[in-house]
């Protein structure tokens, strides 16, 4: 497979905290943009943050499968726990086996003690579990100890960077769209009970992968986000009696791919010291396509015994929410997971 390499904008925490300029923001996430930008300048421990979250990944994805059972929770339509092989993937339309994912509502962010959205929202969508249903955690014993708390530090650190990212956007839409409400992205990433994060294991290969098929790993998609928080990818060495931390990938071809405003295929490269920030279809909805969603998937890699584990963070609004003209958060995300369920 053949592929540009782009590197996005790059901004510091610092940068954002003092707002940065309309052309920095127009490079990132305007009409000729890559709509993503990368944040460096993170706190000291968010490096050794990330490895001990990321690594769990395979700890918890390789958990015997009647622990893992238990960890699955239907009613959210598996969108909250652990989940494997209840998406479709966009080549084929069968399960995708090649990923695991453990969903957590980040509600805590808003109030530590919450577990999933406030009760007002859980009695007024009853039905809407996907997102109304509290978080299942394993139980902490041997190399998962401390997981509960350092997934929530690791996802309260993105949220706060995010929100950073969302005070910059929410200017800059503004002054080209002038019904947009002003504050919207900030307000949803602050207060929101609805964030979402996605702990994600890629399976190693167990046979060759002849690269052709483009969604080996994870199939072309948009977030229903309004702004996605990623980490770099950690990539690990499953072979046989090893769980060995590689510091770069095995595979240049490997990795996280999106397509440009113009419809190329760009791989992007994620230096483990930055957090990447991309704008979702929530987003492309409530700013009336001022800022573009970012169609992605992620290509396998060819070495075998070879995982990948990344974590997104999915800022998105509260259930109540009003995405469009016609739909709240909550109907619109319904008709989405519908499509990919």
């Amino acid at each position: 497979m053949s592929f540009e390499t782009a590197s996005p904008v790059i901004v510091t925490v610092e940068e954002l905290q003092n707002g940065i300029d309309d052309a920095t923001l127009s490079q990132a996430f305007g009409p000729n943009s890559l709509g993503i930008i990368l944040v460096k300048g993170l706190p000291d421990h968010f490096q050794s943050l990330r490895e001990k979250v990321l690594k769990s990944a395979s700890i918890l994805s390789n958990l015997p499968e009647e622990q893992l059972r238990d960890l699955e929770c239907e009613e959210s339509v598996w969108l909250i726990g652990w989940s494997c092989g209840k998406e479709k993937l966009a080549s084929t339309g069968k399960p995708d086996y090649n990923k695991g994912s453990f969903y957590v509502n980040c509600a805590f962010h808003n109030d530590d003690s919450l577990e999933g959205p406030s009760q007002d929202l859980v009695e007024k969508f009853p039905k809407h579990k996907a997102y109304t249903e509290s978080n299942k955690w394993p139980e902490e014993k041997s190399e998962l100890i401390n997981f509960k708390s350092n997934m929530k530090e690791l996802c309260n650190l993105i949220i706060n960077v995010a929100a950073l990212v969302a005070l910059n956007c929410d200017q800059y839409i503004k002054k080209i769209y002038s019904d947009y409400e002003a504050g919207f992205l900030g307000r949803i990433v602050n207060e929101s009970t609805c964030t979402k994060a996605r702990l994600l294991h890629y399976f190693p290969s167990k046979s060759d992968i002849n690269g052709t098929n483009n969604d080996d790993w994870c199939g072309e998609h948009l977030d229903h986000s309004c702004l996605t928080g990623l980490t770099s990818a950690l990539f690990i060495d499953e072979s046989e009696g090893k769980s060995t931390n590689l510091t770069s990938s095995p595979d240049p071809s490997a990795g996280l791919y999106i397509k440009n405003r113009d419809n190329k295929t760009i791989k992007v490269n994620i230096p483990s010291n930055c957090l990447a920030f991309q704008s979702g279809s929530a987003l492309e909805e409530v700013s009336k396509g001022k800022f573009k969603a970012v169609p992605h998937f992620v290509k396998g890699t060819s070495q075998r015994n070879i995982a990948r584990n990344t974590l997104a963070v999915f800022c998105q609004p509260n259930l109540n929410e009003k995405i469009n003209d016609t739909e709240n958060f909550a109907q619109y995300s319904d008709r989405i997971l519908k499509e990919n369920h």
